[in-house]
């Protein structure tokens, strides 16, 4: 079944394309926020770590489904809120993101 295709039971969907600098990262982020389930069985939600072609980055790739846009709402806050620390822990304490961000003068 399509990804993108409406279903009658879960009619409201986001998709959310998180840019990493590198697979490794994304991969990193994807482990780390997969192993929260969604409390409610009124969400489904898929990610997937998707490399980008011409360079060394990749994209965290999710996907959710709800029954309701509250719902679907309140599960991307939630998501958002999960992938805000696991960021700043990167950018604490990852090799990778200090080597980036010394490249970008930051």
């Amino acid at each position: 079944m399509d990804n993108n295709a409406i279903d009658d039971e879960f009619p409201c969907s986001l998709t959310i394309d998180v840019p990493f600098p590198t697979p490794r990262l994304a991969s990193v982020a994807h482990r780390a926020l997969a192993v929260d389930k969604e409390l409610s069985p009124l969400v489904r939600r898929t990610f997937s770590v998707e490399e980008t072609a011409g360079d060394a980055s990749a994209i965290l790739r999710v996907q959710y489904k709800a029954t309701t846009n509250r719902m679907l709402r309140v599960s991307v806050n939630g998501l958002m809120e999960s992938l805000n620390l696991v960021v700043e822990v990167m950018e604490e304490l990852d090799v990778d993101v200090l080597e980036h961000n010394k490249e970008d003068g930051q």
